[in-house]
């Protein structure tokens, strides 16, 4: 992609408005925290109290509506604590220019590098340089640090207590969370009717892995819907693969055929039903035209073989996702062990080692995330010179446009800064307008104010423009509670904001971090994790008495971590104005295409797995020792453009099927499995048409 599309692009991704699902209610509470705290320090205290005592409450608010599985006031207090240290260093050090320089490129630095813990962290480190950067404009004794670092935290406090007194919907992000799942689960089963090949997004079984995982205190007040459905929704995936699938399941055509599809589509009611039930918390509404469809038919149709096997399996698994939807689960643990156990997440000290190892993992030169810091810090760096050597007046907001548009990669960047600036031109006109021609007193410019943020709060999701006209008019109508000029207000903030938006994109095209090259690496990463996922399998096959599903399990979700780190680096690589080296596009999408057959079919075995008293397999067993041996060099010959060698899994392959036949899930599984490897090799090897298909088998 050219420069000129790439900008392009990103400027229409900035100013895009979408449509989402709004939470008016969870607004207007962030709103009331912003209001209160406004209000008392305008009752107890000063117009400049207020002023700065409300970015506390306004930062605390809007952490809380980030995608985490926190509690809601723990998210809040923990960006109460930060800012509040970031403030009253800030202070410390205002005095001193070259002091707070250090301070501010050193803090931004370490900010920067919080990213390695999550986007969460990343946003709340974010937020503690804009409040640092505030800071340069207020007095800067000692005791009047203590005081304003106070008043930030009081902001994050009175957040954090309106959401313990007024909760809305609890438990609602994991609700969605898991409803989510199942109805792509629903859609899922739908698309298989007429498609058996049909791609799945694992990206929704993943979020609700995530929102399941809880302290033990959460465990125990955990509502019953949400303690068993989970598991039989990461159950219910495979063996709807594998009923839909022609060479494992039904076959393409007849009779068998039209019965797999009326079980697949009753499949998708329940599922959908259920859905709804966790959604809303209500009992289960099963459709009848579904119930009969799941019923086995004394005549007509009937399935055979593993595709009889699946339905079975299919309806076992429907019915336990309908009564652990339905029944009490017991949330306290009964003598002699726990009954429901759940998916431990470690509490926030004890996440103080994992955060400081995903740092020293990030903190080296060819990480983006380290790059991305050395960026932002030498960035917000320029910006507090220049804004303070301009004759503008808040010289700070430019440095803090840069680190707010500033991201890891290269779409959001850009993006970002578009969105800041045009919506900040939006806002600041609009606000300007009305206290030109109203000229509001303090109360109702607090009024204003805390209505816009209320407006940002809700309309947040539906863009980063919205939301940054929103910010700007608040801070219009802020400053105008300190009685600050409106005209000097929009002058500056506009030309400040261009600025700090221009430092951060020229810094960006000087200094980049580009995903494209790096594509290879992660396909490697890819074929790697898929490959434990069908060693884990075919292992499973060929010893069947020393089956370990947790096995299974852990290379299954490292196999969809890896693909989930392949599909967001592809996304990046696509906005940036990179040519390809490496992979081009059409290779890069025919590698997905051959990684997603080759993890498919490994799912499709895994939905049959033989119980412990079954016979082993030698030829599955000889097939998995051949891939093991060649997955390590297919994956070096992914990094480096060399020629993949399946040869030694071939052979294992085709005297497998010498020795049983075309007969059997496991066999058949693994001629799939090879299949999509030869894919791979053919869309990775050189030139522009690659091998002939038709050549690759024996």
């Amino acid at each position: 992609m050219t420069w000129s599309s790439a900008l392009r692009e990103t400027a229409r991704a900035g100013l895009t408005v979408e449509r989402t699902k709004l939470t008016p209610l969870v607004a207007v509470r962030g709103a009331a925290g912003v209001a209160i705290v406004i209000g008392l320090m305008l009752w107890l205290g000063n117009p400049t109290l207020a002023v700065s005592s409300a970015f506390g409450a306004f930062a605390s608010g809007l952490a809380t509506f980030q995608r985490s599985w926190r509690p809601r006031p723990v998210l809040a207090l923990a960006v109460a604590v930060g800012l509040a240290i970031s403030t009253f260093l800030g202070y410390v050090a205002a005095a001193d220019h070259v002091l707070f320089a250090t301070l501010l490129t050193v803090w931004t630095l370490l900010a920067g590098m919080a990213w390695a813990a999550g986007p969460v962290s990343g946003l709340v480190a974010t937020q503690t340089i804009a409040v640092m950067l505030v800071t340069v404009t207020l007095p800067t004794s000692l005791l009047g640090a203590l005081e304003h670092a106070g008043l930030i935290a009081f902001g994050g406090l009175v957040q954090a207590a309106l959401i313990v007194l007024l909760p809305i919907r609890p438990w609602g992000a994991q609700r969605d969370a898991l409803a989510d799942a199942l109805a792509a689960e629903a859609d899922y089963a739908r698309r298989l009717r007429h498609d058996p090949m049909a791609r799945f997004d694992p990206q929704p079984l993943m979020d609700a892995r995530e929102a399941a995982e809880l302290t033990p205190r959460q465990a125990r007040n955990r509502p019953r819907q949400l303690a068993g459905p989970r598991g039989v929704a990461e159950s219910i995936r495979p063996v709807l693969a594998s009923l839909a699938d022609p060479v494992l399941g039904a076959p393409a055509e007849g009779p068998e055929r039209d019965r797999a599809r009326d079980l697949l589509a009753a499949a998708g009611a329940v599922l959908d039903a259920v859905a709804r039930a966790i959604r809303w918390g209500k009992p289960v509404r099963l459709p009848a035209e579904a119930m009969a469809a799941l019923e086995v038919p004394a005549s007509g149709p009937m399935l055979k073989g593993p595709a009889r096997r699946s339905a079975y399996r299919l309806i076992s698994l429907l019915s336990d996702a309908v009564d652990a939807t339905d029944e009490p689960v017991r949330t306290t643990p009964p003598r002699g062990g726990q009954e429901h156990p759940h998916l431990p997440r470690p509490s926030v000290p004890r996440l103080a080692p994992l955060v400081l190892s995903a740092v020293r993992r990030e903190a080296r030169w060819s990480s983006p995330v380290g790059r991305h810091a050395v960026r932002t810090a030498v960035v917000v760096l320029a910006g507090y010179v220049l804004g303070t050597a301009l004759p503008l007046g808040h010289g700070y907001w430019a440095p803090m446009t840069s680190v707010m548009v500033m991201r890891p990669d290269f779409g959001q960047t850009y993006s970002r800064g578009v969105a800041r600036f045009a919506g900040t031109v939006v806002g600041v006109l609009l606000a300007g307008a009305l206290v030109a021609v109203a000229h509001p007193g303090e109360w109702v410019n607090a009024g204003l104010a805390v209505l816009c943020i209320g407006l940002m709060y809700l309309l947040m999701r539906t863009g980063y423009s919205v939301a940054s006209a929103c910010i700007a008019a608040y801070v219009v109508f802020l400053l105008g509670i300190a009685g600050g000029s409106w005209s000097q207000t929009v002058q500056a903030r506009v030309a400040l904001t261009l600025l700090g938006g221009l430092l951060a994109m020229a810094a960006y095209a000087l200094f980049p971090t580009w995903e494209t090259p790096r594509l290879r690496d992660r396909l490697a990463d890819w074929l790697t994790a898929n490959g434990r996922y069908s060693l884990a399998v075919l292992k499973a096959f060929g010893s069947p008495s020393e089956r370990r599903p947790r096995r299974v399990r852990e290379a299954l979700l490292a196999s969809r971590s890896a693909r989930t780190a392949w599909d967001e680096a592809a996304a990046r690589a696509l906005t940036e104005p990179v040519r390809h080296r490496g992979l081009s596009r059409t290779k890069e999408r025919a590698a997905d295409a051959a990684l997603a057959t080759m993890g498919r079919a490994t799912m499709l075995m895994e939905a049959h797995l033989p119980d412990r008293d079954a016979e082993p397999s030698k030829g599955a067993e000889a097939f998995a020792a051949a891939l093991q041996e060649a997955l390590p060099a297919a994956a070096a010959a992914v990094r480096e453009r060399g020629p993949l060698d399946w040869t030694g899994p071939r052979a294992a392959l085709t005297a497998w099927q010498a020795e049983v036949g075309d007969e059997g899930v496991a066999v058949r599984g693994a001629d799939l499995l090879m299949d999509a490897l030869d894919d791979l090799a053919e869309a990775l090897s050189p030139g522009p048409g690659g091998r002939n298909r038709a050549t690759r088998r024996p």
